[in-house]
This record gives C-alpha cells, sequence and structure tokens, in this order.
C-alpha cells in the first residue's frame, strides 16, 4: 500500500476487515478457510455501517469470491489480471503470505502495474 504503520492502523482512514471474526484453525497447507457462516452474517451490516468507503482491497480468493461472486469460480490471477476492470474503487489481490513468492515470481506484471497502481490509488484517496 505504500504508508507508514501510523496510518495503516489508524482506524479513522484504513479499516481491516477479515472474511471471518473468528479463526478456523489450521489445516495440512495453511490456515482453513473462514467459516461459511461468518461473512453473510455480518459482512454487510458491517459495511453498511461505512457509506464513505473510496477503496476496498479485496484480499485473496474468498473476498474476491464474496465482493465479486461473477469472478467465484475464476482464477484468482486472472481475477487479478482484470484489475483495471474493478479500479478505482475495487481492486482484486493475491493473498500476501511467504507461499505465494511463487505466484509472484510467475507474474511479474502484478509489481510491474498493480502495486503501482494500488500505491498511487491509496495516497489519492488518503489525500481526500
Amino acid at each position: 500500500m505504500g504508508v507508514s504503520p501510523e496510518v495503516f492502523y489508524d482506524a479513522t482512514r484504513v479499516a481491516i476487515l477479515p472474511m471471518g471474526f473468528c479463526y478456523p484453525g489450521t489445516g495440512k497447507s495453511g490456515d482453513l478457510p473462514p467459516r461459511k457462516e461468518c461473512a453473510p452474517l455480518w459482512r454487510t451490516p458491517l459495511l453498511s455501517a461505512m457509506p464513505h468507503i473510496e477503496l476496498m482491497l479485496l484480499i485473496g480468493h474468498y473476498a474476491v469470491a464474496w465482493h465479486l461472486p461473477q469472478c467465484a469460480a475464476a482464477s484468482l490471477t486472472g481475477t487479478v489480471r482484470d484489475w483495471r476492470r474493478y479500479y478505482p474503487s475495487v481492486l482484486p489481490l493475491p493473498h500476501p503470505s511467504p507461499r505465494n513468492n511463487i505466484w509472484l515470481k510467475a507474474n511479474p506484471w502484478f509489481s510491474e502495474e498493480v502495486v503501482p497502481a494500488l500505491q498511487s490509488r491509496v495516497a489519492d484517496v488518503l489525500r481526500s
């Protein structure tokens, strides 16, 4: 995002909303998916309480599938590659984890195109 920790953790400027508010546990290859009942229960009412969201970063498959249901069956890579379709109010992103280093190496366009656009848009939103 290109912001300082002070800005990132300033709840008046940045909201971090997971797809589930409970930790689902660990599976064979990392954390288990969010529990299916969590997002339908709270996500819409909570987002409705924040009507002035200027930019929503959809981080990972579960967030993309929830907010862009037309992309739920598509590959996350394909959806992220098509980021301009949703920009400037929504930006689908891969989940940031060390396991994605292989993905980042295989998709250099992400660091070359998406990250600079993300940082520019975040800076614009924070200035407004």
